[in-house]
């Protein structure tokens, strides 16, 4: 495999990114903009009504945070006119076809000019509404290949998905793309369109009855759940990422596709400065409870690899990958991962949130510092539910029988403890394939990448992304925690 320059592929090249406010997205394209002002144009396709909706997202939700302070420094007064020249902001939606852009000229103008589709959209909730995650997911990849398929110059098309797609998987996960119509139980043959009618139908079904929005949302919600667990995945976000990548695979044809496949993303571990992270993420929902005193166990085996890697060393990945496979009919998988070369087990995970809290405790908003204790592991399901049993439904079970000789004078304390306790179930049910995963990610191929560009001699430090060289204490201490509560927490 041989690497030429990066700076200069991307030079004078357009590119069009899809779900651009993303925390992703929103990386890649500081990215661009930092190291090569002279790429051509990016075109930016956000979920909005019109060009002023567009505009006014870019502004709220991208050009305005934290993560672009390097590039109003370095530009000043003329970044207004440097983003004028550089951005197309392009109203649509992934969901449909041409990607809801109604704009027929924009349409034309991408379809000639485009070297570079990016597909970052995606809605990544675990339970999230089946009809929702169907759409953006899994017929969003479908659109997006489709439209590439129009591209007069295309190079590239290069979609991120997840590593999870390979469900609760044990050993060794390779870089394999997927078959159409594969699942993780061998017997069944999935059929995406029939899955699309199921879900069409009984949206059909819950208007005509008059449901409530809510009851659609939970019914949706439930459905995806059942429909992921039938074929062998634990939630809708991986069933419905794994379908996508089924479908970018059939109908492809000769466009050159690069799938790269994340683990879990945390904050920046360099640039464009270190800790930049934005909304809670998967393990961030920990730490919030153990800063603020309010987990006391956790649940999980010790011994599991939690697979992390930061956000650049993710955008360097695609970068890297999308410039190596340009103009070369393909279909080449990534895993973007650090449980092969820098494993990282949840025990010390959850020693480096105690160190931090116990030298930097968590001050409330009444100005009280939260003493944190270390807390201990329910390293078993079994462990969870007698936990759950001794100090919260005994306890509910008891508020039930008072409320009964009070005439119900408890009856909102006892319903709002009963959602929560229903609430943390649930969520356990989602979380618990991560929490005792016992699969590590292969990276041969991300390797062979590693090693075209460290041979290749061209601007390797600038996209780096072998996560050997990080030190996870230090990462920890130094970098995401701060990082997140001066971001996130605030």
């Amino acid at each position: 495999m041989e690497l030429g320059s990066i700076l200069q592929f991307l030079e004078s090249k357009t590119i069009l990114v899809t779900g651009a406010t993303g925390f992703l997205a929103k990386i890649f394209v500081e990215k661009i903009l930092r190291t090569q002002p002279k790429v051509g144009k990016i075109f930016l396709l956000l979920r909005a009504a019109d060009t002023r909706s567009a505009k006014q997202r870019f502004h709220d939700e991208i050009i305005s945070k934290e993560l672009f302070r390097p590039l109003r420094e370095k530009w000043g007064a003329n970044l207004d006119a440097f983003i004028l020249e550089k951005i197309a902001l392009v109203p649509g939606d992934i969901s449909y076809e041409d990607l809801g852009v109604r704009d027929s000229k924009m349409r034309e103008e991408m379809w000639e000019q485009l070297d570079v589709i990016v597909n970052m959209a995606a809605t990544t909730n675990f339970d999230e509404r089946y009809d929702i995650a169907l759409g953006i997911n899994t017929l969003g990849a479908k659109n997006a290949v489709n439209f590439a398929k129009k591209c007069a110059k295309l190079k590239a098309l290069l979609h991120v998905s997840t590593a999870y797609v390979c469900g609760e998987k044990e050993g060794l996960i390779l870089e394999e793309p997927f078959t159409m119509g594969e699942t993780l139980i061998g017997a069944s043959q999935l059929d995406i369109d029939h899955e699309k009618e199921l879900v069409e139908e009984r949206l059909n079904e819950l208007q005509a009855e008059g449901c409530t929005e809510e009851l659609i949302t939970s019914t949706m919600k439930d459905m995806g759940i059942q429909r992921s667990r039938m074929y062998g995945w634990p939630n809708t976000y991986v069933y419905t990422k794994a379908m996508g990548e089924m479908l970018l695979g059939h109908f492809k044809e000769n466009v050159p596709l690069v799938i790269i496949r994340p683990t879990i993303i945390t904050s920046t571990y360099e640039e464009p400065f270190p800790g930049w992270v934005e909304g809670v993420r998967t393990i961030d929902s920990v730490l919030i409870g153990y800063g603020k005193g309010k987990l006391n166990c956790l649940l999980g085996d010790p011994e599991s690899i939690i697979d992390l890697i930061p956000a650049d060393m993710v955008v360097n990945t695609m970068i890297v990958a999308m410039v190596a496979h340009a103009s070369q009919p393909c279909e080449k998988i990534y895993h973007a991962g650090s449980s092969l070369r820098n494993p990282l087990k949840l025990f010390h995970l959850h020693e480096l949130f105690f160190i931090y809290f116990r030298h930097n405790p968590w001050i409330d908003k009444h100005g009280n510092t939260i003493r944190v204790s270390k807390g201990r592991f329910l390293s078993t399901i079994a462990g969870f539910h007698r936990y759950m049993a001794i100090c919260y439904l005994l306890p509910l079970k008891g508020l039930q029988l008072v409320n009964m000789v009070f005439c119900q004078y408890f009856k909102d304390i006892h319903m709002d403890l009963n959602q929560k306790i229903t609430l943390v179930k649930r969520y356990v049910e989602l979380y618990k394939p991560y929490l005792f995963f016992k699969a590590v990610f292969d990276d041969m191929q991300l390797e062979k990448l590693r090693r075209a560009a460290t041979e290749s001699n061209v601007e390797g430090d600038m996209f780096y992304f072998d996560p050997k060289c990080i030190d996870w204490e230090e990462y920890f201490m130094k970098t995401h925690v701060p990082g997140f509560i001066k971001h996130v927490m605030k």
